[in-house]
């Protein structure tokens, strides 16, 4: 009796809070059952929908904690059709081999566009104007209205959004100043500046583009945020805890600042109801948004293309690749080969073991991958012969064995 490929067609998708048609059609594509909601759902519905399927994927409202996670006996990945991954247990994901996919630049363009169109608008002063025109005042002045031509444009962090925001300041005629931690071949006529402090001095609007760390968790503090220009304004559309909002809200109703655009906050909102409580609300010149940097349409299209095919190119061939949990392995096409896919500890002898069981019966291996990271190991296996059921579970029974599988 040999073991065979699941077959396709019993491959489970569970899909939550509206994930784009362009996944569920790729999934289609490939025979998989899908099942698509329109939202999130209670934690107990979740396990039981969980203990189902094969892969799941959700957006930034649903939380997987350990313990859901665990209640997947089948699900081989999950899928986070956004760009972050805080609402998901990487740690336990990793513990039960479940590798983790993202779309960690899919709405770069999305994000940058409504940067730029911040820009315009805080030196414009349009927020003020919009709610006093709103109210019935006709505030139709100049005074301290500027283009955005010629001014300095500061870009902490000049990654994939950094580095897009930074084109498209320049093609408006903006100079455009930039610190990053590691060393960024500047575009255009952007200039990299030595430290934080020096980008903040020089600059009549700051963008913030860093990542959650320990080292950003309050970067913008108060007294950075007094190192800014008097008149200049400040961007965040990274994360919540990068900026102190009670300090940003001093320096503005002081007005030493002009203007400020947040997008993100330290505690947000969980559901479409609930009441969202910030310092900087009431402001005549700050634009406050609900977390909806890369929220178009077409950000979502490519999340959902790019997440797909990384969930497919795993189920299909095991490659790992952009994996944010699991040792990242880039596979060829499998064809005409047996292919063994193999997590484990990462402790010593795990490879011996198998080497040495499959040497002892004669199967002659092809090709042989492995990546560990810290706690985990993903090792591939391509044999010339069919493997029995039995060696796939004397496999699955070896010490440190977190999970196997087999590709035909």
């Amino acid at each position: 009796m040999v073991s065979t490929s699941f077959p396709k067609s019993k491959i489970k998708v569970l899909l939550l809070e509206s994930i784009h048609d362009v996944a569920i059609e790729a999934f289609n594509r490939e025979q998989f059952q899908v099942e698509s909601l329109p939202g999130a759902v209670d934690p107990h519905i979740l396990k039981e929908k969980i203990s189902k399927v094969h892969i799941v994927g959700i957006r930034s409202k649903t939380r997987l904690t350990g313990d859901i996670l665990r209640s997947g006996q089948r699900l081989l990945a999950v899928g986070a059709f956004c760009i972050g991954t805080n609402q998901i247990d990487l740690d336990a994901a990793s513990e039960l081999a479940i590798p983790v996919f993202n779309a960690p630049f899919s709405n770069t363009r999305s994000v940058a566009e409504l940067i730029i169109s911040h820009a315009i608008a805080l030196l414009r002063r349009m927020p003020e104007k919009n709610a006093a025109t709103h109210q019935g005042l006709w505030l139709k002045s100049a005074d301290g209205c500027h283009e955005v031509r010629g001014k300095t444009l500061g870009i902490i962090g000049y990654g994939h959004i950094g580095s897009q925001v930074s084109v498209l300041a320049e093609s408006m005629g903006m100079k455009v100043v930039y610190y990053d931690i590691v060393d960024k071949l500047a575009l255009g006529n952007a200039r990299p500046l030595s430290t934080l402090d020096a980008v903040l001095k020089a600059s009549d609007i700051v963008t913030l583009h860093v990542p959650a760390t320990k080292m950003t968790s309050g970067l913008m503090s108060r007294e950075k945020i007094a190192l800014m220009k008097k008149g200049s304004h400040l961007i965040n559309y990274s994360r919540g805890n990068v900026v102190d909002l009670d300090a940003l809200s001093a320096e503005l109703k002081s007005g030493r600042l002009a203007g400020a655009a947040i997008d993100v906050f330290p505690e947000e909102p969980k559901a479409k109801g609930d009441v969202f409580k910030s310092p900087l609300q009431g402001l005549a010149n700050v634009i406050l948004t609900p977390h909806i940097g890369g929220s178009t349409l077409e950000a979502q299209e490519n999340i959902g293309g790019e997440v797909s095919s990384k969930l497919i190119k795993f189920i299909n061939n095991g490659s790992t690749t952009s994996s944010v949990n699991a040792p990242e392995v880039e596979l060829p096409i499998h064809e005409g080969v047996h292919r063994i896919l193999h997590f484990h500890r990462n402790v010593p002898g795990v490879l011996h073991r198998i080497n040495s069981y499959f040497a002892e019966r004669n199967v002659n291996v092809l090709a042989q991958y492995l990546m560990t990271n810290p706690k985990t190991g993903y090792l591939v296996m391509d044999v010339s012969r069919k493997v029995a059921n039995t060696w796939i579970e004397d496999l699955r029974a070896m010490p440190d064995t977190i999970k196997a599988r087999i590709l035909y």
